[in-house]
């Protein structure tokens, strides 16, 4: 690659933080939704969005140029497969919102410590945080739906008895329990989290579901299998193996542990969880992790590997 080439892909990756910005608006103001019916000028989606039209033909021409949103015409805009995906419903506008906002200036202040920057940056811990803004938790809640389909069918693929208690350990909203005991509707479910998760109770009690409140360092409800889906990466090693002994501590001897997460690959080839990994860093002081490390953390909590592959981990809770 030439030395003019090489900095060419350098400015497309120094851009990021601004391209994370430009979507964050977008989704903010709703752009996608305001395009649905088809291409409109920058002026009348202005008016309806309330945004400065100047400012708003700007953040689209830029978002333009990467696909994100078209300019048929002179200040005429229209949707594009990918500027659709910021409508709501998708999570996709959600983490739009959260990568262009709060997380964004959590990274800027990420430093070489090994520490936390979002403590740092908003003067508490994330899950605090969030508990104290209850728009972004459901913003985040919303967000963590996002790319349930191929959770749901990785767990609902696996081999059931087909009447065990499913307990899905920081289950959110409950979404990935709705969609499994749809597919295996002889289970049941347990959706375990803390008390202000935003859910719907009348969807989980149709679908066979039961809300447990709870942290999952103290308890966990008792059940065949347990279900974790992306929430290991957000702990370090320490408090990820607590989590996980906690389980151990609860769950009745070959008990099932499904851990939902990536499994960082080796070499150079491009992987969503080496920057997911960064996050991570960033919000918690968390990590994404490869197959040694994996094994390094379910053996600290006692727990024995039956699969490992990228997007689900498998273990088995051994006898005390």
């Amino acid at each position: 690659m030439s030395i003019r080439a090489s900095g060419v892909h350098v400015w497309d990756l120094l851009r990021g933080g601004l391209e994370a910005r430009a979507l964050g608006l977008a989704a903010d103001f709703g752009v996608a939704d305001a395009l649905a019916a088809g291409p409109r000028s920058i002026e009348e989606v202005a008016r309806e969005v309330g945004a400065d039209p100047d400012v708003l033909h700007r953040v689209l021409r830029a978002l333009a140029s990467d696909g994100v949103f078209a300019e048929d015409a002179p200040g005429v805009f229209r949707n594009t497969p990918a500027s659709e995906a910021l409508r709501p419903g998708t999570g996709w506008g959600d983490f739009a919102h959260l990568f262009g906002g709060v997380w964004l200036r959590a990274v800027a202040d990420l430093d070489a410590s090994g520490e936390a920057t979002f403590p740092r940056t908003f003067g508490d811990d994330f899950w605090s945080w969030l508990a104290a803004h209850p728009e972004e938790r459901a913003a985040f809640d919303r967000a963590m739906t996002q790319g349930w389909e191929g959770r749901v069918e990785r767990v609902a693929g696996l081999e059931w008895r087909g009447d065990e208690t499913v307990v899905d350990v920081g289950g959110g909203n409950g979404s990935l329990l709705v969609e499994l005991i749809r597919r295996r509707p002889g289970l049941r479910g347990i959706v375990f989290d803390l008390p202000e998760t935003n859910r719907d109770e009348a969807i989980l009690r149709a679908s066979r579901i039961e809300f447990v409140a709870g942290d999952f360092f103290d308890r966990v409800p008792e059940g065949d299998a347990y279900v974790l889906g992306t929430i290991l990466h957000d702990w370090d090693d320490e408090r990820a193996a607590a989590i996980l002994r906690t389980i151990a501590g609860h769950a009745p001897p070959g008990a099932r542990v499904l851990v939902l997460d990536a499994v960082i690959p080796p070499g150079n080839e491009p992987h969503g969880a080496k920057w997911l990994d960064l996050l991570m860093l960033t919000l918690f002081a968390g990590r994404e992790r490869d197959e040694r490390q994996w094994r390094t953390l379910l053996a600290a909590a006692g727990l024995e590997p039956v699969d490992i592959r990228d997007g689900i981990i498998e273990a088995r809770c051994l006898s005390p």
